[in-house]
């Protein structure tokens, strides 16, 4: 629709000026007026003169009677109708048959995206699980997130970082050294792998209510570990290798690929230099022994620098991996994908970048999403209440292949199917939901194969994909014609996915596309059920809604790894 809407906003613009009037609204402006109303009868478009009437001194009714005739002569309006101080357009399908659908097959996997990042790089840094605790439910929304805004943007042409900063460093890694050599054993840790290393830990927290030294001796360990000894940096490397093999398992089921794994360890050496200019600039104070930088003039608790033993935190270290990453990749922005728990931590240390001089600091970017509970339990390492990912994605997949043994036995790749639909079904679901809000995960409405959801949507790609095989000639150029409002409808729902691309990453929200999804497949089935396609009588007819059906393949082919689900010719 951004096209339709930018040649009817060029005529529009033309119509106001024949008015006389002394301010004349640019294209752009009368564009991004432009709405979709509420009720089809009203339209496809609505231009809402109430919004002109300031600037053009007129009444609403006027002007959009006024601008009726402007659009008579353009071939994307097939009508154009003043009412109530509304101008209503519907758009013509004939456009609809030569250019949005011809436009669709024309383009290929490159309909929806355009070169509008290219020649810029984005850093995002997202997923960063903490070593030696495993993927849990809460883990998913950084993951999925930050993954769909890096295929978005590389979707438009931006060169992408993807960096999974790893929680490698800090005194949980002294509880897990005295917890190993107190409880652990190298056989036991090898034979259970990262679950082991859990339990290690939560038994860690369990001890220490009881007895307090046991944090003393945490903290020892930890400080003979940022001292360099050797022992400690066995077994520390050890816990990252372990801890590292089972999350790539995660991350190859959701389609996930990292370009770097530097953790928070790899900016322990290059924490002095910033925290030097901090002082340097004047910025840096002492506040009860630590060292802090005062952020009451922006509205902000201060931001801490050094401990009181002039030990690092997260800022410090925040600080300097972005100048690391600033250096390295000339990024044009920074995306870091974290729970809006979080989001005074990354402004005050955004403002902090901002007053050492970095004249980079807009380029930072936030992305936070809201809390996951299950069953309205938050979730703790330390207690044991967690859903892991991999038991989450097992469940789902048993599911799968429980509902295609029943229905389709002699079904081939049931379980790479059963691992795709499944998989998709939690990621789907995580990201149907605006990110901001908090998600109450219930694991039966996860797995709910029916109605809105992941499986619907893929068996909808899986659908157009049999019409295309049994029709078994490639889609040509010719000339179509809409015949039907079921084929009109579903064109100018597909019209919209290039718009719905740009809202995605503008307001950095991949549930517009999950939800967009939604709308295709809807539109789509509502088309199957009332117009025979392949069963079509007319030659025409039959060749027009092959043709529609083969552009409902593109859009879902190109939506669906923007945001981590799989295209799946059968299921």
């Amino acid at each position: 629709m951004l096209t339709i809407k930018k040649l009817i906003a060029e005529k529009l613009v033309a119509g106001i000026a024949l008015l006389g009037v002394p301010t004349v609204p640019s294209a752009d402006e009368i564009a991004a007026m432009l709405e979709y109303p509420p009720d089809e009868n009203m339209g496809d478009l609505a231009l809402p003169c109430f919004k002109l009437s300031r600037v053009l001194r007129r009444a609403p009714v006027q002007i959009a009677a006024a601008l009726v005739d402007s659009l008579g002569d353009l071939s994307v309006v097939e009508r154009a109708e003043a009412v109530s101080g509304y101008l209503n357009i519907t758009v013509s399908g004939e456009y609809l048959a030569r250019e949005v659908l011809g436009g669709i097959l024309r383009e290929g996997e490159r309909y929806g995206a355009d070169d509008s990042g290219k020649g810029k790089t984005v850093v995002l840094d997202y997923s960063s699980p903490n070593v030696a605790k495993p993927f849990h439910i809460g883990h998913l929304g950084t993951t999925v997130i930050g993954h769909a805004l890096k295929k978005l943007h590389e979707f438009v042409g931006y060169k992408c970082v993807g960096i999974n900063y790893l929680g490698d460093w800090g005194t949980q890694f002294g509880k897990l050294i005295v917890a190993y050599r107190r409880y652990g054993s190298k056989q036991a840790v090898e034979e259970g792998g990262i679950d082991k290393l859990v339990e290690l830990y939560v038994r860690f927290h369990t001890e220490a209510e009881q007895n307090k030294a046991l944090e003393d001796e945490a903290r020892a360990e930890f400080h003979k570990l940022e001292l360099g000894d050797e022992e400690n940096l066995a077994l520390w490397r050890w816990f990252i290798e372990i801890s590292l093999a089972e999350y790539q398992k995660t991350y190859s089921q959701l389609g996930i690929e990292f370009d770097s794994y530097k953790g928070e360890s790899f900016y322990t050496d290059k924490m002095p230099a910033e925290v030097q200019k901090l002082r340097e600039s004047g910025l840096l104070k002492i506040d009860d022994g630590a060292s802090i930088v005062d952020l009451e003039p922006y509205g902000m608790p201060p931001c801490l620098i050094l401990k009181r033993d002039g030990s690092t935190l997260y800022p410090t270290r925040d600080i300097a991996a972005a100048v690391y990453r600033k250096s390295t990749y000339d990024f044009d922005k920074a995306i870091y994908v974290t729970s809006a728990g979080q989001s005074l931590h990354f402004a005050q240390w955004f403002k902090v970048v901002e007053l050492m001089g970095y004249d980079w600091h807009d380029r930072l970017v936030h992305v936070p999403y809201g809390t996951v509970s299950i069953n309205g339990a938050k979730l703790a390492t330390r207690t044991g209440n967690v859903v892991l990912l991999k038991d989450l994605f097992r469940a789902a997949i048993d599911e799968v292949r429980g509902i295609m043994t029943e229905k389709n036995p002699n079904a081939e790749n049931k379980d790479e199917i059963a691992e795709a639909v499944g998989v998709g079904a939690i990621v789907f679901y995580y990201l149907s939901n605006n990110r901001n809000k908090d998600i109450n995960f219930v694991m039966e409405d996860a797995l709910n194969f029916d109605g809105n959801t992941g499986p619907y949507a893929q068996y909808t790609y899986a659908r157009t994909c049999a019409i295309l095989r049994k029709n078994g000639e490639e889609i040509g150029g010719g000339t179509w014609q809409i015949t039907a409002p079921d084929e009109a409808a579903l064109l100018k729902v597909l019209a919209r996915f290039p718009e719905k691309v740009k809202s995605a990453i503008a307001d950095y929200e991949p549930s517009i596309i999950t939800r967009y999804i939604l709308d295709v497949a809807a539109a789509f089935n509502r088309f199957y059920h009332n117009c025979q396609i392949l069963g079509a009588e007319d030659p025409a007819v039959r060749a027009t809604r092959v043709a529609i059906t083969g552009a409902v393949n593109v859009v879902l082919g190109n939506a669906f790894p923007l945001i981590c689900l799989k295209t799946m010719e059968k299921i």
